[in-house]
């Protein structure tokens, strides 16, 4: 067992086990004392690597994350402290572990019901190599101003209540972690603070006991006074009377050991900590309080009157001149997490996004304030998700229903066209459905698929300035600018895409006007006039309708019109029924398991 300090402000951990909050409290305790490094060195979780991102004061900083003891103790060899979250079934092994490692002094078991066999090998372990276990079953221990085990003494508000930010002159050790807390606050209040402060563990095998702190305290100049709370049940506080018998300790000891009530009951009586079981007359509070009063221990008449207790002692010391009480000094303010700022209210923080179409916050994801339950509901299709999600409104049936057609229309082209052959060549290549597909959404512009945002900017202006269709052709030809939505490779006069016959059969019979569709069907009449291939593709026939849509639905302003052609709402809807057409490819050249594509040299003019 160590005979002097533990820790100090260059005190180091390796953390086992991640947990974010009390590896955090303990950066916002370094922050707290002015440390310049973190006391997490790093931290040890099974089969992970890489780092986990914490705050230092106001400073984010990476943690690194390591998959093994040994990784860690290597890549860490200044850290000497093994803070072990582990469950009481991996808690042994994993001290074991640490134990092992040269690097590592202190080991603190956090974990309650470790098996007592266990326990014991540890214990035997650590003292035959000269090492402290602090546990199981501990909150682990504190060296005020310093360095801190995970969730010792809570939050920030109750370390800077007990004045943990900077040491005191008094040592303290208990069984007890929820009592050590309490245990600070008072002794806070009536003295200038702790210097260290020891939770041993309530398990009936402590690692360390409470005659091994006191002891050490007795060695470390720092330390003025010891207090002591111990409790009924086992016998770890007799070993600390015969130390105060062999004058051992030749510092002032103020003990209490708790469960004097337990005699107020007919039978035996367990209370929280497993070691906490009031046994025969040597293992009862009463006969503890009286050993270590006997002993030379100053010991209250009752638990209320510790405090009086404590006071008085420090008093006394500092009126003998051998303690001259610390300064106090204001520590820094921890900044507060943002969550934690804006849910109190405390800052007003800017987003970074704006969503105006869709929510997931609620029971439900919502759709322009739709419930995805009633879009159910309703037999909704894809046409009024797109109207939703696009246009932020529900659109009447009947332009739902068109732009569904559109979209099984525009699926696919056959394998030919730019994007459908960059697919398919991708996919034969071995890459996956998302490269591949992104492959063909690529080629998507001008020349492929873009021709419908053009068809309807041109057809609209066209018609809103009231030029007739050989102004407009005339003008667009002046321009060397070709008609958008006009002009086939295979559709002649005589032989009309039945695509745009579909299209207009429907819109004639559910659009309440269709003024643009035969603005466009009169520009075809005089371009066909002019080469019989200078017919109304399907660009120009969905480019057209999507107009007629917009305007003859009364749902949109002259404003949010031009605003959808603007921004290029219509090509989208090539981009998505293109996309299944590209995935389908895909899926069939995988499905063939077709072989990595070569250009036949045929094709190619080869020239200089």
């Amino acid at each position: 067992m160590a005979t002097g300090q533990l820790f100090s402000r260059t005190t180091q951990a390796l953390f086992y086990n991640y947990k974010q909050l009390p590896i955090q409290r303990m950066l916002d305790f370094d922050f707290l004392c002015g440390r310049e490094t973190p006391s997490v060195a790093g931290i040890i979780n099974p089969g992970a690597e890489g780092f986990q991102k914490l705050f230092f004061g106001q400073e984010e900083i990476a943690i690194p994350v390591h998959s093994t003891i040994e990784a860690a103790c290597a890549a860490h060899p200044t850290a000497d402290v093994f803070i072990n979250f582990a469950s009481y079934r991996s808690a042994a092994a994993s001290s074991m572990s640490a134990l092992k490692q040269p690097t590592i002094r202190v080991v603190a078991i956090i974990a309650e019901g470790v098996p007592e066999s266990d326990t014991k090998q540890l214990i035997a372990y650590a003292r035959s190599n000269n090492k402290v276990v602090i546990g199981p079953a501990t909150v682990g221990g504190i060296q005020a101003g310093a360095f801190k085990i995970g969730d010792t003494a809570g939050t920030i508000d109750n370390i800077v209540h007990c004045k943990l930010y900077r040491p005191g002159s008094v040592g303290f050790v208990s069984k007890s972690g929820g009592m050590s807390n309490e245990m600070y606050n008072t002794i806070a209040r009536v003295t200038d603070g702790i210097y260290e402060g020891i939770a041993i563990g309530g398990d009936v095998f402590p690692g360390s006991t409470l005659s091994d702190h006191i002891l050490r305290f007795n060695n470390i100049p720092q330390v003025k006074m010891m207090v002591v709370l111990g409790e009924l049940g086992g016998r770890d506080e007799y070993s600390l009377v015969e130390a105060l018998k062999q004058g051992k300790v030749n510092k002032p000891v103020v003990a209490w050991v708790s469960g004097t009530c337990a005699r107020l009951f007919k039978s035996e009586v367990q209370f929280g900590h497993a070691g906490a079981k009031s046994g025969g007359e040597m293992e009862s509070a009463q006969a503890k309080n009286q050993a270590l009063r006997e002993a030379g221990a100053v010991v209250p008449t009752s638990y209320e009157a510790l405090e009086a207790t404590i006071k008085e002692t420090f008093e006394q010391l500092v009126e003998e001149g051998k303690i001259t009480p610390v300064k106090e000094v204001k520590p820094p303010q921890i900044p507060e997490d943002l969550n934690s700022a804006i849910k109190s209210g405390k800052v007003r923080a800017p987003t970074h996004i704006i969503s105006t179409i869709s929510d997931d916050r609620g029971e439900e994801p919502c759709y322009a304030g739709v419930p995805m339950s009633s879009i159910v509901e309703q037999g909704l299709g894809v046409g009024d998700v797109i109207s939703l999600l696009w246009f932020k409104r529900s659109l009447p049936r009947y332009c739902t229903k068109f732009i569904e057609i559109c979209i099984m229309l525009c699926a696919d082209h056959g394998p030919c066209v730019s994007g459908a052959h960059n697919t398919i060549v991708t996919a034969r290549a071995g890459k996956d459905l998302v490269s591949s597909l992104v492959s063909g959404l690529l080629t998507i512009g001008p020349r492929f698929g873009g021709a419908i945002d053009d068809a309807a900017r041109y057809f609209k202006d066209a018609y809103d300035r009231g030029l007739t269709p050989y102004e407009f052709v005339e003008s667009m030809k002046k321009k060397g600018i070709r008609v958008p939505g006009i002009g086939h490779r295979i559709k002649r006069g005589d032989n009309r895409d039945k695509r745009v016959e579909l299209l207009q059969l429907f819109a004639r019979t559910n659009f309440p006007s269709v003024k643009y569709m035969e603005y466009a069907v009169q520009v075809e009449t005089y371009t066909l006039s002019k080469a019989n291939n200078l017919v109304l593709n399907v660009d120009g026939a969905i480019g057209s309708l999507f107009l007629d849509l917009l305007a003859g639905s009364g749902m949109f302003t002259k404003q949010e019109i031009d605003e959808i052609v603007e921004i290029g709402y219509l090509n989208g809807l090539f981009v998505l029924a293109r996309s299944i057409g590209l995935i389908g490819h895909t899926f069939d050249q995988k499905r063939l398991k077709q072989p990595l594509y070569r250009h036949p040299w045929e094709d190619v003019l080869y020239t200089k």
